[in-house]
Formats: C-alpha cells, sequence, structure tokens
C-alpha cells in the first residue's frame, strides 16, 4: 500500500494513512493515531473520495469513543453521517442512526424540537434536508422509470392508477383524459375495506376500464370536474363537508367524502386529463409533501400518457391495415379457387401483390424503429426534466450554505481571537473558566474548528460543481438553436461519467486527455449534442473494461480533441485506446438495434440516434475510424 500511495498518491495515499491510523490505534499510539487519521480524511477530501472521507471520520469517532472522549468523537461522528448522505449511502446512514444515537442527537431530533433549535442549528437542517432530498429522489427515480417502461395504454392506466393510490393514500382514484373536446372516464379504482390496503393487487383487482362521458356517470363531483378543467388548476378539500362553494353538487351531497384532491395533468401548456382523488377515513389526507410528489408523478405521467395514446394510435392503423390486407388475402384465394383455368394472369397478379407485402413489411419495419426511437428519445426527455428538477431544487440550499460559510469562517477567527487576546491578558482565569476549558478541550477545538469549517467548504464547492454540470447538461431551457461553448458540454459530461471513469477497487483509472483549441461559440441544439457527447464516451468506457485490471500492460485513456480544420467547420475527435473493431461492426455502427453489448445492456439506439442528431439536425458528419487491437475514433463534423 506504501508503494501505490507513493507512485499514485491521489488514489492511494489516503488509504494508506487510514491503515496507520488503524495500526497505532492497536498498538496504543494514540497521538500518531490522531495524526494519521487527520491525514487520511484531509487527503480523501482532497481527492474527492466522498466515501472514504466518510469512513475515515467514523473511524475517527470510534477512536475517540473508546478513548472516552465522546464530544470529540461526536464531531467526527457527525462529519461520517453527512459524508454518507451525500454519499447517497442510505442504508448506511440509518444504520449509524440506529448504533450511535447519542452520538447524531443533534440531527435526530423530531419535527417538533426542529422548530425551537432551527435558529441555533443548521446541522440539523443540513442533515434533514439532504435526507428527504435522497428518499425523495429515490421515490420519483421510480416512479418515473415505473411509468416511462409501460407503452400499452392499458397497462399505463393501471399502473398510473395504483402509484397514485400508493403515494397519495387514496381510497378513490379516478382518471379522466380530454378527448375531442369531452372529459372521458377512461378509468377508475377504489378500496372496499375501511383501511387503506397495503397490498397493491386490492387496487387491481378494482380496477374498472369505463370509457365513458363524466357527464353520463354519477360516480364524480361533475361540477369540480369541470372547474379543474376550465381553470386548469388543482384543487384540495380537507374536508369536502365544509366547501360552502360545491354544496350543490350532488355527489357531494350524497356521498359526504371527506378529503378530495383534483388535479390537471399538463404536458407543455395543453392540458391531457384530470385526476380525482379521495379520502372517506380522514380529514386533510393530501398534505403538502403528498402533493408536491403527485406532482411530480403528473409530469411523467403526462409524457408517458402521450406515449401510450399515440403508441395505441398506431397499434389501431397497423390492426385496421393487417385486417384489410387479410381481407384481400382472402378475396384472392378464392379468386385462384375459381379462376384455376386463368393460370398466366393470376400469377402476375400474385406477383403484385408478393411486391405489396415486401412493401408493407418494410414500412412496418421502420414504423417500429421510428417507435422505439421516439419512446427512447421521450425516455431520455423525462430523464432530462427530472434531473434539470432535481438540480434546481438542490442549488438553492447549497447556495445559502455555501454563501454563509465565508462569514462562518470570518466569525469563527474573530472568536478565536479574541480567546486568544483574553488569555494573553489573563493567563490565570478563575477555577470555572479553567473547568469549562478542560471540559471543552478549548485548545484542541481552537485547532480543529477551522479545519472543520475548510472541510465544510470543499463539500459544499463539490456539491455546487456536481448541480452546475447536471443544470448544464440537461439545458431544458435551450431546447432551440444557440450559440453555446461546446467545451462545456463535453466537460458537464465528464463530470456526470466521473464515477465511471475514476478508479475502483481492482480497476485502474481511465485517464481523460483534453486537447481543447481555441473555438467560437457554435450555434446548435444543446441538450441533443450533449447527448451525442453522452453517448460516445460512454460507449468509450465500455469498450476501455477489458484493460481496466490491474493486472493491464496498458493504461486505459480517452483523448478529446477540439479544432477548427477550415474557416466554417468544428471538429471534435474522441479517441480511446481500446480493443478497436473489425471492418465489418463499423459498417453497421450507425445502423438502428445494432449493438455487440451483452443482452440488457444496449439497445442499439444511441448511436443511431446520435448520427441523425448531427447529420440530420446539425448538418454535420459523424464518422468512425477504428482498426483492432489500435483503439477507435469518432470524429464530428459540425458547421458554424
Amino acid at each position: 500500500m506504501k508503494f501505490w500511495a507513493q507512485h499514485a498518491p491521489a488514489n492511494h495515499s489516503h488509504k494508506y494513512y487510514l491503515i496507520e491510523a488503524e495500526k497505532h490505534r492497536i498498538l496504543g499510539d494514540k497521538i500518531t493515531a490522531i495524526e494519521a487519521y487527520e491525514q487520511a480524511i484531509a487527503l480523501a477530501t482532497e481527492n474527492e473520495y466522498i466515501q472514504e472521507a466518510a469512513l475515515a471520520n467514523e473511524l475517527c469517532a470510534k477512536f475517540y469513543l473508546e478513548w472516552g472522549k465522546s464530544k470529540v468523537a461526536q464531531t467526527y461522528m457527525i462529519e461520517a453521517y453527512y459524508g454518507y448522505i451525500n454519499w447517497g449511502a442510505v442504508a448506511k446512514v440509518r444504520d449509524l442512526e440506529k448504533r450511535y444515537p447519542q452520538l447524531l442527537a443533534t440531527v435526530l431530533v423530531s419535527f417538533s424540537e426542529k422548530k425551537h433549535l432551527l435558529s441555533s442549528s443548521s446541522y440539523t437542517h443540513s442533515s434533514e434536508s439532504n435526507r428527504e432530498n435522497i428518499l425523495d429522489l429515490a421515490t420519483v427515480l421510480k416512479v418515473s422509470q415505473t411509468l416511462s417502461g409501460e407503452v400499452k395504454l392499458e397497462n399505463l392506466l393501471s399502473t398510473l392508477i395504483q402509484l397514485m393510490m400508493e403515494n397519495a393514500g387514496a381510497q378513490k382514484c379516478a382518471l379522466i383524459l380530454v378527448k375531442d373536446q369531452k372529459l372521458i372516464l377512461e378509468a377508475m379504482t377504489h378500496v372496499v375495506d375501511t383501511v387503506i390496503p397495503t397490498d397493491n393487487n386490492q387496487y387491481l383487482q378494482n380496477f374498472q376500464r369505463l370509457q365513458v362521458p363524466v357527464l353520463a356517470t354519477q360516480e364524480l363531483p361533475q361540477a369540480l370536474i369541470n372547474y379543474v378543467w376550465r381553470t386548469q388548476k388543482f384543487q384540495v378539500f380537507d374536508d369536502a363537508t365544509t366547501e360552502a362553494t360545491w354544496v350543490n353538487d350532488s355527489y357531494l351531497k350524497q356521498q359526504q367524502p371527506k378529503s378530495i384532491l383534483c388535479t390537471p395533468i399538463i404536458k407543455q401548456g395543453k392540458l391531457i386529463g384530470i385526476i380525482y382523488l379521495e379520502n372517506n377515513l380522514t380529514t386533510g389526507a393530501f398534505t403538502a409533501e403528498r402533493l408536491q410528489l403527485l406532482e411530480m408523478i403528473t409530469t411523467q405521467a403526462a409524457i408517458s400518457l402521450e406515449n401510450a395514446l399515440l403508441y395505441d394510435t398506431l397499434e389501431q392503423k397497423v390492426e385496421r391495415r393487417t385486417l384489410q390486407l387479410n381481407e384481400k388475402n382472402q378475396t384472392l384465394a378464392q379468386t385462384l379457387e375459381e379462376l384455376n383455368e386463368k393460370n398466366q394472369c393470376l400469377a402476375k397478379t400474385l406477383e403484385e401483390l408478393n411486391e405489396k407485402n415486401q412493401c408493407l413489411g418494410q414500412t412496418l419495419k421502420e414504423l417500429k424503429q421510428t417507435q422505439t426511437q421516439l419512446i427512447q428519445t421521450e425516455k431520455m426527455s423525462s430523464l432530462g426534466q427530472l434531473v434539470a428538477g432535481v438540480a434546481h431544487e438542490i442549488n438553492n440550499p447549497v447556495n445559502f450554505i455555501y454563501g454563509n460559510l465565508d462569514y462562518t469562517q470570518e466569525y469563527t477567527k474573530d472568536l478565536l481571537n479574541i480567546i486568544q487576546i483574553y488569555q494573553d491578558n489573563y493567563p490565570e482565569p478563575v477555577d470555572e473558566v479553567i473547568d469549562i476549558i478542560e471540559d471543552v478541550e478549548l485548545d484542541f477545538l481552537v485547532e480543529d474548528l477551522p479545519k472543520l469549517l475548510t472541510s465544510m467548504k470543499v463539500g459544499a464547492d463539490r456539491i455546487k460543481k456536481i448541480v452546475e454540470s447536471l443544470r448544464n447538461f440537461s439545458r431544458l431551457d435551450e431546447s432551440e438553436v444557440k450559440n453555446v461553448d461546446i467545451h462545456e458540454g463535453i466537460d458537464s459530461t465528464l463530470m456526470i461519467l466521473q464515477n465511471n471513469l475514476k478508479a475502483k477497487p481492482h480497476e485502474l483509472e481511465i485517464k481523460v486527455v483534453k486537447n481543447y483549441g481555441k473555438l467560437p461559440k457554435v450555434k446548435c441544439y444543446p441538450g441533443e449534442l450533449n447527448q451525442v457527447f453522452m453517448n460516445i464516451i460512454g460507449n468509450a468506457i465500455d469498450a476501455l473494461e477489458p484493460m481496466r485490471k490491474e493486472s493491464s500492460n496498458l493504461l486505459p485513456q480517452i483523448t478529446i480533441t477540439t479544432k477548427i480544420e477550415t474557416e466554417n467547420q468544428v471538429i471534435i475527435q474522441i479517441t480511446d485506446n481500446g480493443m478497436g473493431m473489425s471492418e465489418t461492426v463499423q459498417k453497421r455502427i450507425f445502423d438502428p438495434f445494432y449493438t455487440t453489448k451483452e443482452v440488457g445492456k444496449g439497445t442499439g439506439l444511441g448511436l443511431a440516434i446520435s448520427y441523425q442528431v448531427i447529420v440530420e439536425r446539425h448538418g454535420g458528419k459523424l464518422e468512425c475510424i477504428s482498426t483492432p487491437q489500435k483503439g477507435t475514433e469518432f470524429i464530428i463534423s459540425i458547421p458554424l
């Protein structure tokens, strides 16, 4: 380990010092152990190994806890706790909460205690916010993946209703779609028991695919639904029986429901449908937190519903065309039997029919390819919206924390100066002051507090950079052609893929060499171009995977070169030193659905979509040059 630390300090020096710290802890050499722990924490933080910095803080906290210095241990354990949260290790965070509640008491206060301590404990607020963001993000990602994976309307409706019931805590859910300027009740489900079920099958057992106009049903409050249709604004009733505005609605009069939520499903300003939720067990069932989660679900639902409706329409057209073709084939078969004597004329007719069948087969194949590409594009668009939304939500609290850290450091420095001046002028304090100084270990706090603040600032700066990269990569506000810096898009892509590039246990780091030329801003579609960079660099990482083993003689490397070849042409070259590919593979590399990866690891659409973006959308060129055992180079040419 010492040898590795000397030759690759950025990757191994913190590990070496952590092992040294543990060794000296066992030997009882506390002073040396403390210095080694500090070195390990500082180096892991400096080289952005978040998880190993958290591990070093945790082990240091255990060391002080065994030594009987619980207050010092608490400081390191809280730092470890925040590190695991920033890394996204939810299970580890919960394990620390369970094993060390006495050390994490300040970050595990109840909701009522948080209100009382909010003015004096910024740590608690930051920790709880991070935890909620992680859990909300996991829920939203799960819902987004579930909905985007459904393309058949029947399955999507049942899945969407099930998700709404689970996440809203409702007893009744109705999904209404707008068709030909009319409201159609497409599907509805309800819970028969008096308790909200935990078994998803109970939702599906009562699922009904009605497909009737809202005006023709008596199972919904029509006045309320029409109001949401007209205004496109959601309505929430904590207790519907007390709402004077809707007192004349016949359904509300008869059923007397308690909690009601009626929300529109909108995509790009267009109303697609309405979701109606009802809870008869309690008032105020639909809280603000649930409303925020349901709003995220409806955003994804709008995209998935539009895709499913398009898929359903395409299927109906294909079925009608297939039915027409079958009818013609039957008619032709009857004609063949009746006109057997006119063999020559019939052969000619069969020839024409075979040609039509081939054309139809080709058309169906192209239709399926286009349909799958459309679904893939919508998935990426949905993911981009989700990433941009999460980045926006995280950005404000991070800026608040980062901005206040400078003031905190300045105030801390002033306080420490005051303490020093006081000690210089009053070297012999009273006994009470001496006791307090010994209890809090003032000398250690004076030395460690600036380090702690510096560590927090490094972590906040890292989060800011990640958020900026996510926002720059998604570029939802730049769907039109704009003049942008190509290098920003490449750097954002590399930041997102950083975890795949860095070294791992038994795997070497992929070195990225940037040979950036002096480029003007390029007129392009930024979001689509970033996706091209993501596809090509991601494939390069996959191609270098066999070389990342520590026994490999070659070091994996990706080289990115940008330059202006002529006055009106920008060239971007992305090269890897992997195994390369054969000439046969090169000829089909841009074909839709063609992939050399294992089943389940690739769709075969990434490079096909990239080719379409560069050639058709930007009027440029995308070339692939590869030699077996020597690597692969992709050359992107974009006109200025």
